[in-house]
């Protein structure tokens, strides 16, 4: 796929909202080769802290409503509690013939998106995470079904810096959890594998190397052969052995209900995340 196939249709993007999130959809849009850079406009308060991307030939402003002015495609990936004063600033820039808002904020449903932003207005909710730098996003996406050609062209974006999923949009909160904190779950299980490692003698460097490979391979062989955990599992586990051993040693210390309680914990958090500012 080139970049002219790749980018049609979706035109100039606008990201609103420099921070973590939005750096990375930047970076992982730039990697891709598919987008020009003069075709994204990444908006922060302090556009200073942008000037690693301006170098790279990307727009950085800080004026927001510039910014969706010269944009179909809006991403909006501020915090919760910023959302309501962005939409109110860029409401009357907003034009449902033109403009499509995915918003990638926590907590926020499409309706009281609509609510602020005005009728008419394409909305997607998307979720992803900050391997979207690397073209590594697990992406959730939901829209009305009214909006299936706005959720299309999200697709279209997400699917360039990683892989895409559809989900209701009840299930957004959830898909924060699993696939935005994750990367956090995931990393913290690396890590605590790599200081394994160093009691076990090798050096921090080497085995934290060794931690996220296999983390890489384990992760890959679920993607390629679509197996279940469990399945590859036995495949390394026989009786009276050390990897059967390490595991039972795991769960007796609550590794599994540790991780489940967490995804829990993070869902229920990802509700309250957002106070519109009528409360």
């Amino acid at each position: 796929m080139d970049k002219t196939s790749a980018s049609e249709g979706l035109g100039p993007i606008a990201i609103l909202g420099g921070g973590n999130v939005g750096q990375a959809l930047a970076r992982g849009l730039l990697a891709t080769k598919r987008f020009r850079a003069a075709d994204i406009t990444l908006t922060r308060r302090h556009v200073d802290k942008l000037a690693g991307l301006a170098d790279t030939g990307l727009h950085v402003s800080a004026d927001n409503c510039a910014a969706v002015e010269h944009a179909r495609h809006v991403v909006i990936a501020v915090q919760p509690r910023q959302l309501d004063a962005l939409l109110s600033g860029i409401r009357e820039v907003l034009d449902p013939k033109r403009h499509t808002l995915i918003s990638v904020v926590s907590g926020v449903t499409i309706g009281q998106i609509r609510a602020q932003a005005g009728a008419g207005l394409s909305i997607v909710r998307a979720m992803p995470n900050t391997a979207i730098a690397i073209g590594q996003s697990m992406t959730c996406l939901a829209a009305p079904s009214e909006h299936r050609g706005a959720l299309g062209r999200a697709r279209t974006l997400f699917d360039s810096v990683g892989t895409t999923l559809e989900i209701d949009e009840s299930m957004m909160e959830a898909a924060t959890a699993l696939c935005a904190c994750g990367i956090a779950f995931f990393l913290r299980s690396i890590r605590a594998a790599s200081q394994g490692g160093i009691e076990i003698g090798f050096h921090p460097e080497e085995a934290l190397l060794m931690a996220a490979q296999t983390a890489k391979g384990a992760a890959g062989l679920l993607m390629r052969e679509g197996s279940h955990p469990e399945s590859e599992i036995d495949r390394v586990t026989t009786p009276r052995g050390c990897t059967i051993a390490g595991l039972n040693e795991m769960e007796h210390r609550g590794f599994s209900s540790a991780m489940i309680k967490g995804i829990l914990t993070s869902a229920r958090k990802a509700v309250e995340l957002y106070r519109p500012d009528a409360e």
